[in-house]
């Protein structure tokens, strides 16, 4: 829906968001103009499938976000070796595969974990989201 898409493309040349629901990507669209948000693509893609990905994954980028599913099944991180990207922000609701793909940034890519922490967003509740930030390599 864009909800992380749209804030960044307020500060950023061009965004492209990466959904696996074609759904949600036409409402992050309809959200990017409605809000005139002109800066702002959107892809559908099979996320557990990224040697299959589209031409907007040949690009390079300075910064990804990347958000995790509770299943941790789509490893976010190989992906990254190939964006070199400055800076990756990564949102989890399963901090295990935060922990899984920050060890592949970490040691197999050089990427230096600058900050971590936890939003309790729902309270009353076991559910957590894991948010770590990482510096790429030199």
């Amino acid at each position: 829906m864009g909800n992380f898409t749209l804030p960044l493309a307020r500060r950023a040349r061009r965004v492209v968001g990466v959904e696996g629901d074609a759904g949600l990507v036409a409402k992050a669209g309809n959200n990017a103009a409605r809000n005139g948000v002109g800066n702002a693509a959107f892809v559908k893609e099979n996320l557990f499938e990224p040697a299959q990905f589209g031409p907007w994954a040949n690009e390079p980028y300075d910064f990804g976000a990347a958000r995790s599913a509770a299943s941790g099944r789509f490893r976010t991180a190989p992906a990254m070796a190939h964006w070199r990207p400055r800076r990756v922000v990564y949102i989890s609701c399963h901090p295990g595969s935060l922990a899984r793909d920050a060890e592949t940034l970490v040691h197999a890519q050089g990427f230096k974990l600058t900050c971590a922490g936890v939003m309790d967003m729902f309270p009353q509740t076991t559910h957590v989201e894991s948010i770590a930030v990482f510096e790429g390599p030199e």
